[in-house]
Formats: C-alpha cells, sequence, structure tokens
C-alpha cells in the first residue's frame, strides 16, 4: 500500500469552535437557543456526524446541555457550520446576562461529544473549548 492510500485510511480528529450563542425564544421558566459550531474535518473524505451533546457554562455557571441526533455531513477537508438548539432556565442565564449588558458577548466552557460515522467505523471524539463568545 503506498503512503498516499495509508493517509486516506487514517481517521483524523475534526476540530470544533463555538461561533455564537443565538437566543432564538424567552419564556416565564427560560427559553431556547442555538449554538452555532463551527467543525473542520481535515480528513480527505467526508464523514458523517450520528450525534452530537454540547454542555454548556457561561460565565461559570452550567447554562445547559444541547443535543443534536440528526445527521450532517461534514465534507472533506472543510469547515461546517452546526447549529444545535438547546432550552435554558433563568437560573442558569443570570451571570450570562450580566456579561451582555456589559460587553456584548460571554465568557464560556463547551464540552461536545461527536458521534462520527466513516467508511472504517465510527468513532466518538470529546472536545472542550473555552473562551469569549459573542450572543446573536
Amino acid at each position: 500500500m503506498s503512503c498516499a492510500t495509508l493517509k486516506h485510511l487514517r481517521f483524523e480528529k475534526p476540530t470544533i469552535e463555538f461561533d455564537a450563542l443565538e437566543i432564538s425564544g424567552v419564556s416565564f421558566e427560560g427559553g431556547s437557543l442555538v449554538l452555532w459550531l463551527e467543525i473542520y474535518n481535515p480528513n480527505d473524505y467526508e464523514i458523517r456526524t450520528t450525534w452530537v451533546e454540547s454542555t454548556l457554562h457561561l460565565e461559570g455557571t452550567r447554562f445547559g446541555t444541547a443535543v443534536l441526533e440528526e445527521s450532517v455531513t461534514l465534507a472533506a477537508a472543510s469547515n461546517t457550520t452546526v447549529k444545535i438548539p438547546a432550552t435554558f432556565t433563568w437560573k442558569g442565564i443570570g451571570a450570562g446576562a450580566r456579561a451582555l449588558l456589559d460587553r456584548g458577548a460571554v465568557d464560556y466552557l463547551l464540552e461536545t461529544r461527536i458521534k462520527v460515522q466513516t467508511s472504517l467505523g465510527g468513532h466518538t471524539v470529546s472536545f472542550e473549548n473555552k473562551g469569549e463568545v459573542p450572543i446573536i
């Protein structure tokens, strides 16, 4: 087997960036939001997510968990924007609301696990991202 063939068969872990947090609705109990993730597939072949779960912490407070159980195709050697719907309670938004009023963004910790399917089989990959994200 040539080196090019072996490279094509090797699975490289995708990377995830947290692009934005969109608040899509509010109610007396809390509301709904969308996590905008940018997933980069470094492989020379497309892969498909079968499940994405993200636990979001804002300003040091656990905000909630978002799950996407639909399949998303990640094109070879490119970025794909994935939007994951979630809900929140007012208990979790207090610190985030203060940061939004002050800065228009919030400090976050995002713990994400994705299951991907390739022609070589399935893989579960975990990520932890932290930083500051804009609210749109």
